[in-house]
């Protein structure tokens, strides 16, 4: 089998930046990495290969959805999610636990795990660190992330507390039962742990500290871009990153906007996954190189020459007009859903692409500085209150993100 492998080619002089690449069974990944959010082992109105052409080396899926819904067990009756989505490149699952915590008034949680209902029929299921590695084997990714509870934003320091106190627990037993679980498709499977701790420095040291003990591949930044201020995301993510092994990658976990990317990809983040432009494409939102672009605006009913981005070279920039996208909204019609998500999933892949270019250069510093002041206006126009992280919805439809 193929060992998972990372490697650090350079880290920026003037900053934590780091440029590296992965080794997975299914294909190098060059970090720094943005990898679109396929919650139902499909990236929203994507096919594989526009994801292929876009740039995209890998891709999330949820293990709490796909457990539900088709069932894991399906999936692996169908060869594993590499072959049930026809996608031959990186996959990473996470484990659920954003999702499952999110139910907490319909869950029950213990040191063994969590009760909770399903959001589509309301069984009764049950989430612990050995169900979880059973259902992320079966699912069989490339990475595959620790069950771990990740506390609300408003959560007080005793219940952060016992959260943390839980998180290092189940990875203890994660690691045990992932260690002595076959793997089902011929490849092996990275397990990360994942960091939780709120906004506490003590309580992030102290996770840090244990799980670095177990020694995983690599490791998550959890519980961030959950209500907190964004200087606060910011902080602790630079706090965190500073604290893990130098040789691992640090994935932060449900972040963000571009701006978000290139701060967090200087404090030293090597990974991200967000549902922003897939989810703001939806709502008729493109993101280009001079800030946000709002379709809806009747200024672009006769932009016939410019594309949302004269900047890009994706399908969507180089075929179709503003004005065209734009009656394919007010219209309704899926094409303009699906020409905005490409844009936006081939400009934020172009984004961490150049970040990486720019840190082998050795100017990452100047250029973020030129970028900042261009996407400046997303700071204000993209509203914190959208999230980061995939939620809970009972429709599944193109207009709603799961």
């Amino acid at each position: 089998m193929k060992a998972f492998n990372f490697k650090i080619e350079k880290t920026d002089q003037r900053s934590s930046a780091r440029a590296g690449v992965l080794q997975t069974a299914h294909g190098m990944v060059f970090t720094p990495i943005f990898m679109p959010v396929g919650t139902q082992a499909t990236v929203k109105a994507l096919s594989p290969a526009e994801l292929g052409e876009c740039g995209c080396s890998c891709v999330l899926a949820n293990t709490y959805h796909l457990h539900l819904r088709p069932g894991d067990e399906i999936i692996r009756s169908g060869g594993g999610l590499h072959k049930f989505a026809a996608w031959k490149r990186a996959i990473l699952t996470d484990s659920g636990g954003y999702q499952v915590f999110s139910l907490r008034d319909i869950s029950k949680i213990n040191d063994d795990g969590v009760v909770f209902r399903s959001h589509i029929d309301g069984s009764e299921r049950f989430f612990s660190p050995e169900r979880v590695m059973e259902i992320e084997h079966n699912l069989g990714a490339d990475i595959i992330m620790a069950f771990d509870e990740c506390p609300p934003s408003d959560a007080d320091t005793a219940h952060i507390e016992r959260a943390v106190d839980r998180t290092i627990r189940w990875a203890k037993q994660c690691a045990e039962i992932h260690a002595r679980l076959p793997f089902h498709y011929g490849h092996a499977q990275a397990l990360f742990g994942i960091v939780q701790g709120g906004t506490s420095d003590d309580l992030r040291e102290r996770c840090v500290r244990e799980l670095v003990a177990i020694d995983f591949p690599g490791y998550a930044v959890g519980g961030l871009a959950v209500g907190e201020e964004i200087t606060t995301t910011y902080r602790i993510a630079a706090f965190t990153a500073g604290l893990l092994p130098q040789e691992k990658p640090r994935y932060l976990m449900g972040v963000g906007t571009p701006v978000d990317l290139l701060e967090c990809i200087e404090r030293g983040i090597d990974m991200f996954d967000c549902v922003l432009p897939t989810r703001n494409a939806r709502n008729g939102s493109a993101f280009t190189r001079n800030g946000k672009l709002n379709i809806r605006n009747a200024a672009y009913t006769r932009e016939f020459e410019r594309p949302l981005d004269e900047a890009c070279a994706c399908y969507a920039c180089k075929n179709f007009s503003r004005a065209y996208v734009r009656h394919l909204y007010m219209a309704g019609e899926i094409l303009a859903l699906r020409l905005l998500t490409l844009h936006n999933v081939h400009f934020y892949m172009e984004l961490v692409r150049t970040a990486r270019e720019r840190i082998l250069a050795g100017d990452f510093a100047e250029w973020k500085k030129e970028m900042l002041a261009k996407l400046a206006s997303l700071v204000s126009l993209l509203s914190r209150s959208e999230g980061n992280n995939e939620q809970i919805a009972p429709d599944d439809s193109l207009q709603t993100e799961i």
